[in-house]
């Protein structure tokens, strides 16, 4: 049972040397766009809609409809959001999406976005009864859409088991999100080898923000604005990624989508931004840490 302190060491961010992007940018922003398959035959993996009585039901009509608006709408409006910025998003899939979902994996691919591996169906990583078969299922199923294995990796819900990291780089998985801690990528030691942690994050994600904290669809541009300033201007020191997280059924409704376009705007007028994919990420840490 590997502890957080036997993966990685301790960091104070003043205590380290500064990073340097290309171009003397300040800011690597990363975009996910977590993309889900549901099975309507179990519970739902969340919910917008309690069930009358507190009687949870085998069908969830009504939330699992929730999430395919998305599948059929939303995450066609984020694609157009982002491609009018000519930004290459990272699409976190389930991969059972590829063979569900043919027509979003394939305009996802058309698109240029990163495939990352987010397990196989959107079931935490708790209940899977072999994550190794799970995991070289799901990045199977994604090289053979694909033509390309991902890289990375995202658990369904950041879950993992004590034997996550392991299961990913004997998977050939280079780097993981699950590890909220930190505003610049740090390396985690696993028995198989090194993993990269890519900043993602549970305050720029949009399922604690609306559907947890119940905030009002503004706030998903106030606080992307308000993080991405601070991060901008600690950057003129060192370096900082950051990773803004969506999901089609949420930002992709009429509702929100525009405080996300909104949010891209203003952080497209700034100097110095890079709107990067994780394993642009992961291939500028490499370069820069060799040796």
């Amino acid at each position: 049972m590997a502890m957080p302190n036997d993966r990685f060491d301790y960091s104070a961010m003043p205590g380290r040397a500064p990073l340097r992007l290309p171009g003397g940018a300040r800011i690597a922003v990363v975009t996910v766009v977590n993309v889900e398959d549901w099975q309507i035959s179990r519970p739902m993996p969340r919910t917008v809609l309690p069930p009358p009585a507190g009687a949870t039901g085998i069908p969830d009509v009504p939330n699992w409809a929730w999430h395919e608006y998305g599948m059929r709408v939303g995450i066609y409006r984020l694609m157009d959001a982002l491609g009018r910025h000519g930004i290459k998003a990272v699409t976190s899939i389930n991969a059972s999406v590829c063979l569900t979902y043919p027509l979003v994996a394939q305009a996802i691919l058309d698109a240029g976005w990163e495939f990352m591996g987010h397990g196989f169906q959107q079931q935490a990583a708790s209940v899977i009864d072999d994550e190794r078969a799970m995991v070289h299922r799901a990045v199977g199923t994604i090289r053979a859409f694909t033509g390309k294995a991902p890289r990375g990796w995202l658990g369904p819900g950041l879950t993992e088991t004590w034997d996550t990291p392991e299961v990913l780089v004997e998977n050939g998985i280079e780097y993981v999100c699950d590890w909220v801690a930190d505003d610049q990528p740090f390396e985690m030691k696993t028995a198989a080898g090194s993993l990269l942690s890519i900043p993602y994050s549970l305050e720029l994600n949009d399922i604690p923000m609306m559907l947890v904290q119940h905030h009002a669809a503004p706030e998903l541009f106030n606080r992307i604005r308000d993080q991405f300033d601070r991060l901008y201007d600690e950057a003129a020191d060192s370096a900082r990624v950051m990773t803004v997280a969506v999901h089609p059924y949420v930002s992709g409704v009429p509702h929100r989508i525009k405080y996300f376009e909104q949010a891209y705007e203003y952080m497209a007028a700034k100097d110095g931004v890079l709107f990067w994919t994780g394993e642009q990420v992961l291939d500028w840490w490499r370069s820069a840490h060799v040796g």
